[in-house]
């Protein structure tokens, strides 16, 4: 698996609506009125059952021909082979736009170009901007033939949204750099690491950054509706000479400039395959002492062009094939323990994936916007200096 540029997650206190009339507004409208076989509008349908079924949602998806998808980088969580195996199966191409883009430039598109062909027919939010864009009316009630098999707290009810794949904050490290990798964010306060440790981003900008102050205040003694411990912690590893101000990327990490990442861990997993021929050995620990996990969410654009095309993406995404082909790319994906019970599960893709125990917490929209409102205010003084 290669591993790219992650995807920059802007934490805006709310969505960015004048920043997306900087996004180019020409365009023909779509004719996304086309009916079912009984007559049903495609842009309204809630489920396969209201195309007359999968045959007829798949047969209504190949007369529009095209699927627009934005900021999908083909070498996150094995969104290539996603994206390789839905043109295959249907013939239905897949144009992706922007693909190191963020949430925030998702919501700018869609925003934007309403009532226009280029439109994004489906988006891969963050699960703050999920929530926040089905409070505007910008999602379409769809629910997927696994629908049920989501746990009731990583989706929306109405089915405008549900998680798709996710994992937790890990801490990767390179160990022909580091003589002895750190397994903890207590660890990462240790002299023998000036320097090394990075986050991916800038956690007021970037998801996977976040979450990982998120995870450290879980760490030290902080809570979902504390975050303040974690900004405390990463200014006390920034006063130590620990904390470098030098964002991780696939090419710090080949580079040795960031020899310790904190990270998700699929992204960590995907950087010890793909460097292990390059001489790096990256290893990867999802910390005992502050387990955060998130998840990504899928949902399609009330106003896709090409609505019919945009529901047989997610029928294909939460199958059993989708599931297990993020699976691969060491993402946990949302019906995983479904099928583990249902025998659907890739069992050696599964065991390949970082070490963690019990049960996810995830922090509710309320705790998720107070935080990053916290984030916001005191980040950069905290490690300024």
């Amino acid at each position: 698996m290669t591993v790219s540029l992650p995807r920059q997650t802007v934490l805006s206190g709310s969505l960015a609506v004048v920043a997306a009339l900087a996004l180019s507004a020409c365009g023909a409208a779509p004719d996304n009125s086309s009916t079912t076989k009984d007559g049903k509008n495609t842009a309204t349908a809630t489920s396969a059952a209201d195309f007359g079924g999968m045959s007829q949602l798949v047969a209504a998806a190949k007369k529009e021909g095209t699927l627009h998808a934005i900021a999908l980088p083909r070498d996150w969580a094995n969104y290539g082979a996603l994206i390789d195996g839905f043109q295959k199966k249907y013939g239905i191409k897949v144009d992706v736009e922007n693909p190191d883009g963020s949430s925030q430039d998702e919501i700018n598109a869609v925003t934007s170009r309403q009532g226009q062909n280029r439109a994004p027919d489906v988006v891969d939010l963050g699960s703050s901007f999920a929530l926040s864009a089905a409070q505007q009316g910008l999602l379409a009630p769809y629910k997927v033939a696994g629908f049920d098999d989501i746990p009731a707290t990583q989706k929306d009810a109405k089915g405008r949204w549900y998680n798709d794949y996710g994992g937790y904050i890990s801490i990767g490290c390179d160990a022909k750099r580091v003589k002895v990798c750190p397994k903890t964010f207590k660890d990462l306060l240790k002299p023998q690491y000036k320097d090394q440790v990075a986050l991916n981003g800038n956690p007021t900008k970037s998801g996977s950054a976040f979450a990982g102050v998120y995870a450290a205040s879980l760490a030290n003694g902080g809570s979902f509706d504390n975050i303040q411990p974690g900004i405390d912690f990463f200014a006390k590893l920034k006063k130590s000479g620990n904390f470098t101000p030098v964002e991780s990327t696939p090419a710090t990490v080949e580079k040795g400039e960031t020899p310790i990442s904190i990270d998700w861990d699929y992204l960590n997993a995907g950087y010890a395959d793909e460097f292990k021929s390059k001489g790096v050995d990256w290893q990867v620990a999802v910390p005992t002492d502050g387990q955060f996990s998130q998840y990504y969410s899928q949902a399609v654009n009330k106003d896709a062009p090409h609505p019919a095309a945009a529901r047989l993406w997610e029928e294909y995404v939460y199958s059993a094939e989708g599931q297990n082909l993020w699976l691969k790319g060491y993402a946990r994906p949302a019906r995983m323990n479904a099928m583990q019970k249902d025998g659907t599960l890739d069992q050696a893709a599964a065991a390949k994936l970082p070490k963690v125990s019990g049960t996810p917490d995830f922090p509710t929209e309320t705790q998720q916007s107070k935080a990053k409102q916290v984030l916001g205010q005191n980040w950069s003084k905290a490690i300024s200096g």
